[in-house]
């Protein structure tokens, strides 16, 4: 019978496998001329970190010559890139600030 159809069939939906987008750090170089609490402004600032935390990565950035400040998706990680280097800028700071895939 031509007419007929089949109900035995059943069509299940492909789902697609997706990857979480990559993610990317945002990082503090070291130089001579930025102040220690202007870093440490910025990172309250910019990446909303507690004064205690701040200082923490600020020394770190101090000594070893790069700190991360925080991993955010592709997006928010250039508009802080952006931000802490338009506002060190804006101070007169050499202060300079990258971002690099996770």
């Amino acid at each position: 019978m031509a007419g007929k159809q089949r109900e035995d069939t059943v069509l299940e939906a492909k789902r697609a496998k997706t990857k979480p987008p990559p993610m990317y750090k945002v990082m503090l170089l070291n130089d001579d001329y930025t102040p220690m609490d202007f870093v440490v402004i910025v990172l309250q600032k910019f990446f909303g970190l507690t004064r205690e935390k701040a200082t923490q990565v600020m020394l770190k950035v101090h000594r070893e010559g790069m700190g991360v400040c925080g991993v955010y998706s592709k997006d928010v990680a250039a508009t802080k890139v952006d931000q802490v280097r338009g506002y060190a800028k804006q101070h007169q700071h050499p202060l300079q600030c990258l971002m690099e895939e996770n």
